[in-house]
């Protein structure tokens, strides 16, 4: 059943995945890109979690902790940049 679960939702994050770089590649405007890359760092930490699942370890689970909180940071980062015109006042 576990199996099952994880190929169907492997296939829907994928599926997002690839509407992210739709979006990425056509957005009309920049925040309409940051968008489209912030949510596509929270699909990969998804594919990093299931890895993780999969393999049935724990280091995944600790590599996609990191890669959320840099992406969480970038993402503060890009957006002051894009308010304010620097990052650090």
């Amino acid at each position: 059943m576990l199996d099952t679960a994880l190929w169907i939702s492997l296939a829907l994050i994928v599926a997002a995945l690839a509407m992210n770089v739709v979006r990425l590649a056509r957005g009309p405007d920049i925040p309409d890109r940051l968008l489209a890359l912030d949510t596509m760092y929270v699909n990969c930490i998804a594919l990093i979690v299931l890895l993780g699942l999969w393999l049935n370890t724990k280091v995944y689970f600790e590599a996609a902790i990191l890669i959320a909180m840099l992406g969480f940071v970038s993402t503060m980062a890009i957006c002051r940049y894009l308010l304010r015109g620097d990052i650090i006042e």
